[in-house]
């Protein structure tokens, strides 16, 4: 499965980082996306959010 990572960071100037990573449940999504962090934002990081990858060949669109 695909899951989408948003990795806010920056302290007050809060900035995101995203990126996508593949693994087979969310558990091993963590431990994916956590060894693929960049290490220039590590130290920095307050807020990692995981969720399932949207495919954009099946996502519905309002008024489609």
């Amino acid at each position: 499965m695909r899951y989408q990572v948003t990795v806010r960071y920056g302290g007050r100037r809060q900035r995101y980082h995203t990126y996508a990573v593949d693994a087979t449940d969310a558990g091993t999504a963590l431990e994916v996306a956590a060894a693929q962090m960049p290490a220039e934002i590590r130290a920095d990081a307050d807020l990692v959010e995981l969720r399932e990858a949207v495919d954009p060949e099946t996502r519905s669109y309002v008024g489609a």
